[in-house]
């Protein structure tokens, strides 16, 4: 009995959860209220309560639903025995563009992220966790790098502050390109081309070289 329990409640977190991408996606999150998403759901506010202490948490753990799949990808970017570092990182970033452009729920909500979500005064804790996962990621980039440095993938001399915050901006760009101009770039079809492409200019860039920078 307790085992059928858990399995409704999550069931029922799930279903909350598609129900605030949904209404996220048609109306703003701003605009959004618990009350809309519990109406969509079809439960009461205190069940969305029972699972969520505010609108910013749901919202968190909705973004977060589509980017755990990369994880993975992530920690062997930074694992001293993975053999292929800049492969993990390259692949990282294929699997963001190629899966926005062909993935709907993915695209959904990078479009509330990006397009969809006011950082207005009741979203504060949203947007601080929103800053510390753009830093960590910035962080497990240029951690990714310099592993790949040690691997000889990279040069010795590369920038990796400054290489990372270019991989990182490319691919938030690219997204933002994809929700704007939908038709402009088959990002799904170029994904791999212009990942690296990206990954040769920061090879062979003699501007990314510390010495140069300095």
């Amino acid at each position: 009995m307790v085992r059928k329990t858990k399995e409704e409640a999550l069931e029922t977190r799930n279903r909350i959860l598609d129900a605030a991408e949904q209404v996220f996606f048609e109306k703003g999150v701003s605009r959004t209220s618990l009350a809309d998403i519990a109406h969509a759901a079809g439960v009461t506010r205190g069940a969305i309560y029972w699972h969520f202490a505010h609108k910013s948490e749901l919202f968190t753990e909705m973004f977060e639903r589509v980017v755990l799949p990369l994880d993975e990808l992530k920690a062997a970017s930074l694992d001293p025995n993975e053999t292929d570092p800049l492969g993990r990182i390259m692949e990282v970033c294929m699997v963001c563009l190629r899966d926005t452009a062909n993935d709907p729920r993915r695209r959904r909500v990078f479009d509330i992220l990006f397009l969809k979500c006011e950082l207005v005064e009741d979203m504060g804790p949203m947007m601080e966790r929103y800053q510390t996962n753009m830093r960590e990621g910035l962080a497990k980039i240029e951690g990714g790098l310099r592993n790949a440095i040690s691997k000889g993938q990279m040069p010795a001399d590369l920038d990796t502050k400054l290489a990372a915050a270019m991989v990182h901006a490319f691919v938030g760009g690219a997204l933002r390109d994809m929700l704007f101009l939908p038709d402009a770039t088959d990002f799904g079809a170029h994904a791999h081309q212009m990942v690296e492409a990206m990954f040769d200019a920061l090879r062979l860039s003699p501007a990314l070289r510390r010495k140069a920078a300095a």
